[in-house]
């Protein structure tokens, strides 16, 4: 259905023997239409902007960075080997009888435990990176979202400036008729409560625009300033089919994470478990004695005996931390499918319903209160039929522009549980 609507308050300020020109529409509250000729030095903001101001300044996207910086510390502390000990030890303060040995001492790692430390270091650098992933694509539904919702919110806005003038144009052609003694003074006191409920629904939509405004320029965190938005929310989005969808949950960026996490753990396990091999330190060195004047070379090695601590208990931490890694995985796995298949459920149905209202609800709504218009200035209907069609006309619209907004909705959701545009293969 196409987006303009019949200019009905100039049909019907003609219908009551009037023309536009010699009653023009004074608008009280103003439009978003007029906002840009307010503000011509501001550009209306796209989508494709939105999102390159938000990926530039976002200080989520900045603090998952450095995340990753610091994880890529770790990695790097991970592989570094244990320094040396230099020793130095004095018998015998006496100088005739003093004795100097120098030592310098080595610690060994055996049981691979390095390599281990590295693996479980490289997994959360991994991870690290799939969380700035999940991060941004987090920001880019949100994003989306709401900038979608904004530019309903405006959409909203203009269909409330519209029904304003035809409730104005009402009660013009109400006023009219009871002067004449045609109809009853309380047609026209019924038309202009008609008119005061539809300011309210104008002030309520301008006030949700204002909130959605605010809340998208938070997203962006800065940017160039703006106050309208350019796109078309009024295009129907869609999904692939619910299986394509849940053939892309394991590369998710979520449960990529999981994975990973699963890994990091095991590779901490094999660490533990590596601890049971107790390291050795290795030590070479020199005795000055002064007596004879003599040097000694001195060699020694150092093994500690796990006699009372084997780590058991650190290992059965490390097994047992692996294995609920792997069942949070598991059930990851089964709640994005299930938030999948009931976002795909939601968009069908609101797309059900946007294209009822598209095709039947919409057209026979202005049909009927075009007929009621045109049978109240022909005498054969009450002003009751005339607001009772207007207001179905009107909850139309609204639930119209709620389908599409819980559409668009279900969409981002699914964007947010695969972490990619849903639409691209």
């Amino acid at each position: 259905m196409s987006r303009k609507y019949v200019p009905l308050a100039v049909v019907l300020m003609a219908w009551a023997g009037f023309s536009v020109q010699a009653q023009p529409v004074v608008q009280e509250t103003p439009s978003v239409a007029l906002s840009s000729a307010k503000s011509p030095m501001l550009q209306p903001l796209t989508l494709g902007t939105a999102w390159q101001t938000a990926l530039e300044n976002s200080p989520i996207l900045s603090g998952s960075l450095r995340e990753v910086e610091a994880a890529r510390g770790v990695l790097t502390q991970a592989g570094a080997f244990q320094n040396p000990s230099l020793g130095v030890e004095v018998e015998d303060l006496r100088a005739g009888s003093r004795s100097t040995t120098f030592t310098l001492s080595q610690p060994l790692e055996l049981g691979g435990k390095r390599s281990s430390r590295i693996a479980a270091a490289e997994r959360a650098l991994e991870a690290a990176r799939v969380q700035y992933e999940l991060k941004s694509s987090q920001l880019r539904a949100d994003l989306t979202a709401v900038f979608l919702a904004t530019l309903l919110s405006q959409e909203r806005v203009r269909l409330a400036q519209e029904s304003l003038d035809i409730a104005r144009s009402g009660s013009l052609a109400a006023s009219k008729r009871v002067q004449a003694g045609k109809v009853s003074p309380l047609e026209e006191t019924r038309s202009k409560v008609a008119e005061a409920n539809v300011r309210l629904e104008l002030a309520q939509a301008q006030g949700e625009l204002d909130a959605q405004m605010q809340e998208l320029r938070a997203l962006l965190a800065g940017g160039p300033p703006f106050d309208t938005l350019d796109g078309d929310a009024l295009q129907l989005p869609s999904l692939p089919p619910i299986e394509e969808l849940q053939a892309r949950v394991e590369g998710s960026p979520t449960m990529r994470m999981a994975r990973l996490e699963t890994q990091r753990l095991t590779a901490l396990a094999d660490l533990e478990q590596a601890k049971r091999t107790p390291d050795i330190a290795v030590s070479l060195g020199m005795q000055r004695a002064q007596q004879d004047g003599r040097s000694i070379a001195i060699v020694g090695v150092s093994i500690p005996l796990p006699v009372f601590d084997t780590n058991r208990g650190n290992i059965v931490e490390a097994l047992r931390r692996r294995d609920k890694s792997e069942d949070d995985a598991r059930a990851m796995e089964l709640r994005l499918r299930a938030d999948l298949a009931i976002a795909r459920q939601r968009l069908d149905m609101a797309s059900r319903e946007v294209m009822a209202a598209r095709t039947e609800i919409l057209p026979a709504a202005q049909l009927a209160f075009n007929a009621a218009a045109q049978g109240f200035e022909l005498g054969k209907f009450e002003y009751l039929d005339v607001l009772d069609a207007q207001r179905t006309l009107l909850q139309a619209r609204t639930q119209y522009l709620r389908s599409l907004g819980e559409s668009h909705r279900a969409v981002a959701d699914v964007a947010r549980l695969l972490g990619t545009n849903p639409s691209q293969p």
